[in-house]
């Protein structure tokens, strides 16, 4: 994987709405726009080559999660429906009625809190290394990290070992990956991680209810965000499929992004599960 210079949106300048959410956008396209949210611990260049591959097609919009980037933080003691409600703010005040809305990690989490609180909104949605109600032992181990973030600060050794294999394919996408976790601001981090690892379930049941075309997409390697997970939640959904890239970890749009492009342009003119 490389990232050219100017396929990101590092390229793009930031813009705020007037609530202090910072994105950047790329694109006109018609349909409903395409809407970005990574996760706990990166900022909206993680998106950098979904941004290249689909802003001549559609209107991409990649959105700061809160504490990350350039946006505002959350209050303390924060729960992951302040988060979706923060998603259902940014929306208003971008003025976008119907959005096609992927999310990854705690993005994906997000999403899927969204597409369960205000359905009308979200045309499809798709989830990249989602969770889903977490075993017991993983759900014990993220608490514990989220607990210690006060004490020891942003981990970054902890999640690269998690995220990424050793191959050379993972080298650049390991040292963005870094540059981000060494640039999150402390506070905000924690807010989104206590969050993050507390919300596994708070919108687990929900998809029997979601209609709309539902992606769940993997790397076969994730310890956290597993197959099992993805497969689980796309036999919930009434139009829910999975997708699991062979032979990568946590960050798919990073280390394989033509896999996962080639999955979301199926997806976004998806109506139906695909056969």
């Amino acid at each position: 994987m490389e990232l050219k210079a100017g396929e990101g949106p590092s390229a793009l300048p930031r813009l705020k709405t007037p609530g202090g959410i910072a994105y950047a956008e790329a694109g006109l396209g018609e349909g409903a726009p395409l809407v970005l949210i990574h996760g706990v611990g990166m900022r909206l260049e993680a998106w950098g080559p979904q941004i290249a591959a689909f802003k001549d097609r559609c209107r991409v919009i990649a959105v700061d999660m809160p504490g990350h980037g350039e946006s505002a933080a959350l209050a303390e003691g924060s729960g992951i429906a302040d988060f979706v409600a923060w998603l259902g703010r940014f929306l208003d005040e971008m003025k976008l009625e119907r959005v096609s809305l992927a999310g990854h990690s705690m993005g994906a989490m997000i999403s899927g809190g969204a597409v369960a609180r205000f359905p009308e909104r979200i045309a499809r949605v798709a989830l990249l290394n989602g969770v889903h109600r977490r075993p017991e032992a993983a759900k014990a181990a993220v608490l514990a990290r989220a607990a210690a973030i006060r004490a020891t600060g942003v981990d970054k050794d902890g999640p690269l070992k998690r995220w990424f294999g050793e191959d050379a394919a993972s080298l650049q996408a390991r040292a963005l990956t870094r540059g981000w976790l060494e640039a999150v601001d402390p506070e905000g981090y924690a807010v989104a991680y206590t969050a993050f690892a507390g919300g596994d379930a708070v919108y687990a049941e929900t998809w029997p209810t979601v209609t709309c075309p539902a992606l769940f997409l993997t790397g076969s390697g994730d310890p956290n965000s597993t197959p099992e997970m993805a497969q689980a939640m796309a036999a919930m959904a009434p139009k829910g499929w999975a997708r699991i890239i062979e032979g990568h970890r946590h960050m798919v749009n990073l280390t394989a992004p033509e896999a996962v492009n080639g999955f979301l342009a199926e997806w976004l003119v998806a109506e139906e599960k695909p056969a």
